[in-house]
């Protein structure tokens, strides 16, 4: 099923994880004080489901540290692999019914409820319409296996080539990736037969980013990094050896994989794309769209509600641009403001290195501040990179891949220098704050490093948190002593518009019939954001339905109980403490984390 998998990258699962003896299972987390017999069998199903989890999904381990099933990457796209998911939901759920919520201590009460709410939210999307329409465009171009698998792979990733037996694991998981690859093709197959295609400009883009991994050629493959460099201990022999074989399987399997799928989507599957980019227009469309909210919002919202709280966002926001375009003097309309912004040469990078220097002086700057704000502070390092240049074109400006509480991995703040011009240096400190310090790189590390809690609510979530915190995250500018340049503030305001154009847009696309065109106008007129970013953000949501809600709905939750903990406590609230309260137990779906901070409230914010 593509978005098990899609969400595994999505909330950060994938992009957490501790460092975990290759060969030793992970033992149930220890008895806290007050544990009673039913917070034992509570904490042995958690364990116990996540250990099952593990084998059917050895690149989650991977990620997490835990080498003990790396041989394999996973049977994904296979009738087995949906069963087995399906009947692992089933079978937590039922294990949980014969838990007794009420004698569990406050903590674990907490953790019932957030498996409970996620492993029902994806049971329901194993009803078999939802699953035809969702498997049967089995990748697309930001979520499909080539988009990650290759960075994986590359030797820079999350794969571990420390040891001998770390590269021949990857040559077997090499040749695994090669088949899903067949797999998905016989997956588009049928769903021409069903008329469930994915969009023509889908499409277009995968051929692109196949075509971008066939021209690599075999040395100059992102597959062939792992064996350019070798670490101590393996021998001249083996590494020669290995060399050969890393060649060989890049000639022989892997570029002819991608040429099979890249023919087959240009010279077959193009044909049969749909004209539409909603999900109304495919069988099945819209009651997928209406899944696809709840799952990633957390909430059972309506998309006309949705859409209409975009265009109130928008218009508030608009009006605080206003406020930014007069504190520099600029006499002219917010449209001509906007122009300015994306096409002043004073504004735009001269160079990547630039862009660097710039993003590790902001994170100095942030340091500094944090400590006000912010009583729990990660121990997982951070390092500031640049997008690979094969996917940079259709990645986001920003991105975070989280590192292993033991150091071993550093969480990595990822930028983009695709189109240079195009990466104004006003968004930079907006950006840094979402998705680094405070933002991802707090969330995701905060949560993995707390070893109390049981591995899904450190290791998984949901959108809605895991991106409404980063957009909470910006919102922090002034306690954090940045955006203090009117320019810069703008580009806060115009990451906050981006998000709220996402309800109005995402919705407009899949609910309401808006083209492709008619939604990068509607991002362009109200906003700075140059036409690159438009583009890549409306084909981006076009590919993925809903999971852009998840950001401004998420941010408006903690927001709106981060105002109500100030009014009800008065002198009594202390950001340190009400931060500490949303972050310390992982990523709660809206629901459970409003009634923590309710019962914290209640308590006195104690």
């Amino acid at each position: 099923m593509r978005n098990l998998f899609a969400a595994l990258l999505l909330t950060g699962t994938a992009f957490a994880a501790p460092a975990i003896a290759a060969a030793q299972a992970v033992p149930p987390p220890a008895a806290q004080p007050g544990d009673g017999p039913e917070d034992a069998r509570l904490k042995k199903l958690f364990h116990d489901s996540d250990e099952a989890s593990l084998k059917r999904n050895p690149v989650s381990g991977i990620f997490r540290g835990d080498l003990r099933y790396a041989a394999h990457l996973g049977n994904y796209l296979t009738d087995a692999y949906l069963a087995a998911e399906k009947k692992a939901s089933e079978d937590d759920l039922a294990g949980l019914k014969r838990i007794d919520r009420a004698k569990l201590t406050h903590i674990d009460q907490i953790a019932y409820d957030v498996f409970k709410n996620q492993t029902e939210i994806t049971l329901r999307g194993f009803a078999p319409d939802i699953l035809k329409a969702t498997n049967l465009r089995p990748i697309d171009h930001f979520f499909g296996f080539q988009t990650f698998y290759p960075d994986f792979a590359s030797g820079q990733g999350a794969a571990p080539f420390k040891t001998l037996v770390d590269y021949e694991n990857n040559l077997t998981r090499n040749a695994e990736y090669a088949q899903i690859l067949d797999r998905a093709i016989g997956l588009f197959r049928q769903g021409v037969k069903e008329n469930i295609v994915q969009p023509k400009l889908v499409v277009r883009n995968m051929i692109e980013q196949f075509d971008n991994l066939i021209n690599q050629g075999v040395e100059g493959s992102v597959f062939y990094g792992p064996v350019k460099k070798f670490p101590d201990g393996i021998s001249a022999a083996d590494q020669a050896r290995l060399r050969a074989a890393y060649a060989t399987q890049i000639r022989d399997v892997l570029i002819p994989a991608h040429k099979r799928m890249r023919d087959y989507l240009a010279n077959d599957y193009l044909a049969h794309a749909r004209d539409s980019v909603g999900l109304s227009g495919m069988p099945g469309g819209v009651k997928l769209y209406e899944y696809l909210i709840e799952s990633n919002t957390t909430l059972p919202l309506k998309a006309e509600d949705v859409h209409q709280l975009g265009l109130r966002e928008v218009a508030r926001i608009r009006t605080e641009m206003e406020a930014q375009k007069k504190a520099v003097g600029f006499k002219g309309t917010l449209a001509e403001f906007f122009t300015e912004l994306r096409t002043d040469k004073k504004f735009q990078p001269s160079s990547a290195e630039q862009l660097r220097e710039g993003y590790e002086a902001i994170g100095k700057r942030v340091d500094a501040r944090v400590r006000e704000q912010f009583s729990l502070i990660p121990k997982t390092p951070l390092e500031i990179r640049a997008v690979p240049a094969y996917k940079e074109k259709t990645e986001a400006g920003g991105s975070y891949q989280g590192g292993t509480p033991d150091g071993s991995r550093p969480g990595v703040f990822y930028y983009n220098t695709y189109d240079l011009p195009s990466r104004y240096m006003w968004e930079m400190e907006t950006l840094y704050l979402h998705e680094a310090v405070p933002g991802h790189h707090f969330q995701i590390s905060i949560a993995q490093e707390n070893a109390a809690l049981p591995a899904f609510m450190r290791f998984g979530g949901n959108t809605a948190y895991a991106e409404g915190w980063g957009l909470y995250a910006e919102t922090l500018w002034h306690d954090l002593g940045v955006e203090t340049d009117p320019y810069q503030r703008m580009g806060g305001l115009n990451d906050e518009m981006l998000r709220a154009m996402r309800l109005v847009v995402d919705t407009g696309i899949h609910a309401k019939g808006w083209t492709r065109d008619q939604s990068i106008t509607y991002m362009l007129e109200n906003s700075p954001m140059g036409k690159t970013d438009a583009t890549a953000e409306v084909e981006r949501y076009i590919a993925i339905p809903g999971q852009a809600l998840a950001y401004k709905i998420g941010q408006l939750t903690i927001s709106r109980l981060k105002a109500t903990a100030k009014t009800e406590l008065g002198a009594k609230f202390d950001p340190r403490a009400f931060h500490a309260q949303v972050l310390d137990t992982g990523a709660l779906p809206m629901p459970v984390l409003e009634e923590k901070i309710h019962a914290w409230v209640t308590a006195g914010g104690k």
